[in-house]
């Protein structure tokens, strides 16, 4: 007979898709998107690019955290209605809170991120006593707490918020791929960070698609309010062909087999290395996202194209790594493709925007096809 804890926790046999409420919770990170493209374009500074970069490795580390949790219990129940809705809350919050996140309102930011996954990890030492893997949410309480404490810390220190918040950042990422070993409870087994393949292939598939979504809505606002002149109606087709590129790019042909290297792998290795990609090529497109709303907005102008070249060169270095995480090799098209971005940036320093816009769909074109050709031949001889 199956116990009260068992069967809050998924099965092999359950389904793998996204449940209604998973995609609920999406909701609130398409909104923190919005929020971090518009901070980036106020200030355009290298420190400011960076401190964007803090924040949204925050609200990532939100949405892998939750997606995982909710890849360990069963659709449908009531404990993971609970988190999700939670977790929801949690980040709308944060997105309300990032335009002054790092100053008035960072109370509110790091408040949220914390309280999610304290809050988390009680839940799972509640309903899942007496189970064993009650161990795991302990675990992972533990190290969120320890997080917490410097996120709080920065809070409260002002002059130091960034330093203790990167910090905080380099204890979350890092409990994952060591197991969250806490001192008397040892490292947790690879059984218990075990990740459904098809759940979490897919589950990033759709946070891509939000951001590539982001991309789109802020072209598509820009372009309605600078009017359809043929400079601005040049710039908002070129960048759509720069989104339709990117996903093309995703979903071939690593994109397609993430979920069964998932399975495959050591739990404590792809299940998080594929998490910090992602977050790497989501950073990618939000990046992509505000250069598209300078270029569109003022295609004539010069001075901002490291702006709009950074994004999709983020991206390409994020999912060149991915398909080496997944399939030990290096895409040699991907990897001429980012240096050949840089040289972009650096040539066409001094002119327009449309210009560099056509030169960076124009290289990406060509990786994509080069890529493309590449995997055709690869199935043929195999």
């Amino acid at each position: 007979m199956v116990s009260g804890p068992e069967r809050l926790l998924r099965h092999r046999d359950d389904p793998a898709h996204a449940t209604f409420l998973e995609l609920f919770f999406d909701l609130a990170f398409v909104f923190a998107l919005n929020q971090l493209s518009t901070a980036l374009l106020a200030d355009l500074s290298i420190g400011a690019a960076l401190r964007t970069a803090l924040l949204l490795a925050a609200i990532w580390w939100l949405w892998v955290t939750t997606t995982w949790a909710a890849d360990w219990y069963a659709p449908g129940t009531r404990v993971l209605r609970v988190l999700l809705v939670g977790s929801a809350l949690g980040g709308l919050l944060m997105g309300a809170a990032t335009p002054e996140a790092l100053g008035e309102r960072a109370g509110l930011f790091a408040g949220a991120l914390v309280a999610v996954g304290v809050c988390r990890g009680l839940l799972g030492i509640v309903v899942l006593r007496h189970h064993p893997r009650r161990r795991r949410s302990l675990r992972i309480l533990c190290w969120f707490t320890a997080g917490g404490l410097l996120w709080t810390a920065g809070v409260f220190a002002p002059a130091t918020r960034v330093p203790l918040w990167t910090l905080a950042l380099v204890v979350d990422y890092s409990g994952p791929s060591l197991g969250w070993p806490v001192p008397g409870l040892g490292r947790a087994a690879p059984e218990e960070l075990r990740l459904t393949g098809r759940h979490l292939a897919e589950r990033f598939q759709q946070v891509f698609v939000i951001s590539l979504g982001e991309l789109i809505l802020t072209a598509g606002l820009v372009y309605s309010e600078v009017g359809a002149r043929p400079a601005h109606t040049a710039a908002f087709l070129l960048v759509f062909a720069t989104a339709v590129l990117l996903g093309l790019l995703y979903v071939t042909p690593a994109g397609q087999q993430l979920a069964p290297a998932i399975e495959r792998a050591d739990p404590t290795r792809l299940g998080p290395t594929s998490a910090y990609l992602h977050f790497v090529i989501v950073a990618g497109v939000v990046t992509t996202a505000a250069g598209a709303e300078l270029a569109i907005a003022h295609p004539a102008e010069a001075g901002a194209v490291a702006v709009v070249v950074a994004g999709p060169a983020l991206f390409l270095t994020g999912r060149l790594l991915l398909s080496a995480a997944i399939h030990r090799r290096i895409s040699w098209p991907r990897l001429a493709g980012i240096p050949v971005l840089a040289a972009v940036g650096v040539l066409a320093a001094d002119l327009p925007l449309l210009a560099a816009s056509a030169g960076i769909v124009v290289i990406l074109s060509v990786v994509s096809v080069v890529d493309r050709a590449g995997v055709l031949t690869a199935r043929q001889v195999v």
